[in-house]
């Protein structure tokens, strides 16, 4: 049937976690997500000295990050309990950080879409949409298209509020032992006005307070 709709990758993912939530017995849950990031995860991060990087939750929130993904997640590390949908619809500052901001919003909000196929009873996905649905006309918009999509690779631009412009590629990766955690990294072609803007930020971060990850944070 996937084929005759002409569905791509995503929507077909999509489509059969729909029907095999609604052949679950009522009152059974999915798959259970991750509920703290392992410390071992907190290492892993905390050793990538020269890449930006976090881990998200499928809700969009950031729950560590490398000492450089905090720095190039600045704007958003602000808040004490980061999220990314969030900051893109109800932080006025959204517009400035991401260059291609309404492309991000489209694409966060289909990323979220696909997340709640996955698991239709996460209820802490189903208060984010409450929220924002609330709060923002044009969420509502997005999430009422259905467009769903699944974030793995790609290139975003950044107008870093120390560092000015950066243009960096991300690779999105499951943390397969931690089921909902995804660790994503980011790189600047070498020898790129990127790469060096990149090489100021480190060293920027380097002369921040330190703030570890906290071994064990929940979801």
């Amino acid at each position: 049937m996937s084929d005759a709709l002409r569905l791509d990758e995503a929507e077909r993912t999509y489509l059969a976690e729909l029907a095999r939530a609604a052949s679950r017995p009522a009152g059974r849950a999915g798959r259970p997500r991750a509920r703290i990031v392992r410390p071992s995860v907190h290492w892993l991060l905390d050793q990538m000295d020269s890449t930006p990087a976090y881990v998200r939750n499928a809700r969009t929130d950031l729950l560590a990050a490398s000492p450089l993904g905090r720095a190039l997640y600045a704007p958003l590390f602000a808040d004490e309990r980061p999220n990314v949908l969030r900051f893109l619809f109800l932080n006025t500052d959204a517009g400035e950080f991401f260059i291609d901001r309404d492309a991000v919003a489209a694409q966060a909000v289909a990323t979220l879409r696909m997340a709640s196929g996955e698991n239709p009873h996460d209820r802490s996905i189903a208060q984010l949409v409450g929220e924002l649905s609330t709060r923002s006309d044009e969420f509502g918009r997005l999430w009422a298209a259905h467009d769903v999509r699944q974030h793995r690779t790609g290139t975003k631009r950044f107008h870093h509020p120390v560092v000015g412009d950066l243009t960096l590629s991300y690779e999105s990766m499951a943390l397969v032992a931690d089921p909902g955690l995804v660790l994503n990294a980011y790189a600047a072609e070498p020898g790129s006005p990127s790469a060096e803007a990149l090489d100021l930020l480190a060293c920027w971060a380097a002369k921040l307070p330190e703030t570890p990850n906290s071994a064990g944070q929940m979801i």
